[in-house]
């Protein structure tokens, strides 16, 4: 028989076991701070009829959307967990209790070109609020909040949340008579880190026509130090300038409440979000040290979340994570705590002897202590299952012998450190469990230089 060669597509990712673990315990710690905060666990099927997918239609994401035939029905794989999310809630609306908090993490899929970092299937980790006919304020604000959690709950340290409102720009933009040119002036100024103020001024004359008077009004407002302070200044002249501005001012007042530390956040007036989705607050979060990445974090707030399903108002607020990509560029740029245990197992049990029942009564006391436990009775030789352990980074080894038995005692190997004791079992539970929880102290992220 031939055989085939094995191949993992182009743009999926595979972790190797040690990885897996270092990935599951980021996704765990996703899991709890979501909780903390009384959302609800959802996992939307990752098929969906292509109807529904595409409801809205068109544009770039019907292009990358993976799709085919199941006899006489048309499928598609879901290339967001929002579109999902709304069909769900336009379904069982009259079943949910509102405002309907609600987190997800699963994968999509898109495909795009495959290029490094960037993957056709992914996970996302994805939270919103959704509201029935209104939502309040203070949950556009509660949002950042959790960023801030989640992001210092996982070890990361050095990034930045920031926050705009898109009633400030649209209002801003009407204020100026750039009504018309709103969308490329807005990807053009969206380029402001990148190519800097003389440039985007270039582009904003040269190639949009805008005044070079108010180009200069536009570049210095975006730039401005205090842009709350700034903003006020312009009030009273357009309606939904001024409800925007009033916004994004409870937004940032309630974060602080929140807990969310002035160092960790900033008005920019540069952040969008897509031009015709999100129509309130807009967040995306950057690691200081590595700009260059982009958005690990993003989201906003968007005022009909399922009008291509039902005629209800379900306004709503969400972020989103694309975990695979984050977890590429933390393993890339030396971010992972390597220190972590990431062995299957806590304890290797060695038998020495023919009968192994001693061994699998310890194996089971040990598991009944939260001990994660495995039994090596293969026939290989004593430092071949030593070498298991260690190619495993399983940190403990317990060998039981015909004297250990006898004794009714345990000989207990740490592995990383070489030492070795012999002792009672539930002296060897005890001194196991003190010792994993030092081990498992840290968090899945360590900032390159963190001890």
């Amino acid at each position: 028989m031939a055989q085939m060669k094995p191949r993992t597509l182009s743009g999926f990712m595979e972790l190797l076991p040690g990885r897996q673990v270092q990935f599951d315990r980021m996704v765990d710690i996703l899991r709890k701070t979501y909780s903390l905060y009384g959302f609800t666990p959802l996992d939307t099927p990752i098929i969906e009829a292509s109807e529904v997918l595409l409801a809205k239609g068109g544009g770039e994401t019907e292009k990358q959307i993976y799709r085919f035939t199941k006899g006489d029905t048309d499928l598609s794989l879901r290339f967001d967990l929002t579109v999902p999310l709304a069909k769900y809630v336009a379904l069982h609306q009259n079943e949910l209790t509102f405002p309907f908090r609600r987190f997800q993490i699963g994968k999509v899929y898109r495909g795009e070109r495959a290029q490094r970092g960037r993957f056709r299937e992914f996970y996302q980790a994805d939270i919103d609020i959704i509201g029935d006919g209104a939502l309040d304020i203070s949950n556009e604000a509660e949002i950042p909040s959790i960023i801030f959690k989640t992001f210092t709950a996982l070890g990361l340290r050095r990034f930045k949340i920031r926050v705009n409102n898109r009633k400030v720009l649209n209002g801003l933009f009407a204020l100026l008579g750039l009504e018309d040119r709103s969308a490329d002036i807005m990807r053009t100024i969206d380029k402001l880190e990148k190519i800097g103020a003389q440039k985007v001024k270039a582009i904003l004359i040269d190639d949009l026509a805008v005044p070079a008077d108010t180009a200069d009004k536009l570049l210095a407002l975006l730039s401005s130090a205090d842009p709350l302070t700034a903003l006020d200044a312009l009030t009273g002249q357009n309606t939904l300038f001024d409800q925007g501005v009033e916004e994004l001012s409870t937004v940032v007042k309630y974060m602080a409440a929140f807990g969310v530390p002035e160092d960790h956040f900033m008005v920019d007036l540069t952040i969008a979000r897509g031009l015709d989705y999100y129509t309130g607050t807009v967040y995306e979060t950057v690691m200081l040290d590595h700009p260059e990445i982009g958005s690990i974090c993003s989201g906003g707030r968007y005022d009909n979340l399922a009008e291509y399903y039902t005629d209800k108002q379900l306004p709503g607020v969400g972020i989103s994570i694309g975990l695979t990509r984050l977890f590429f560029v933390l393993e890339d740029q030396g971010y992972l705590n390597e220190a972590l245990l990431t062995a299957p197992a806590d304890v290797l049990i060695l038998p020495m002897t023919e009968d192994l029942s001693p061994a699998i009564s310890l194996a089971t006391t040990l598991r009944e202590a939260g001990i994660r436990t495995q039994i090596h009775a293969e026939k290989k030789k004593f430092k071949q299952k030593l070498s298991y352990a260690d190619k495993l980074s399983i940190p403990y080894a317990v060998f039981l012998g015909e004297d250990e038995i006898a004794q009714e005692m345990v000989t207990l190997k740490d592995l990383s450190s070489g030492s070795q004791t012999s002792c009672p079992v539930e002296d060897a539970v005890s001194l196991i469990a003190d010792q994993l929880l030092a081990r498992n102290a840290g968090r899945p992220i360590q900032e390159p230089g963190e001890v």
